[in-house]
């Protein structure tokens, strides 16, 4: 299970610079190297990192589980 965490959270992590790259400079950098946002691989690109982004909602519930240890 930790590797697929690892894997979701990388993917998160490149989407939300991707993200970033579009917010600050209008520039999606998976649609320029998949060949625009319409091709095939990067709209799978794009389906891959909302999966990894619900795959990764359930860190939320550890996370409360350590702050409630931290303030015992």
């Amino acid at each position: 299970m930790k590797t697929l965490d690892t894997i979701a959270l990388t993917l998160l992590i490149i989407g939300g610079i991707n993200w970033l790259l579009v917010g600050l400079f209008q520039y999606d950098l998976v649609a320029s190297i998949f060949g625009g946002q319409g091709s095939g691989a990067a709209r799978i690109i794009y389906a891959i990192v909302g999966i990894s982004a619900l795959y990764c909602i359930k860190f939320f519930g550890s996370t409360a589980v350590d702050n409630n240890r931290a303030t015992r």
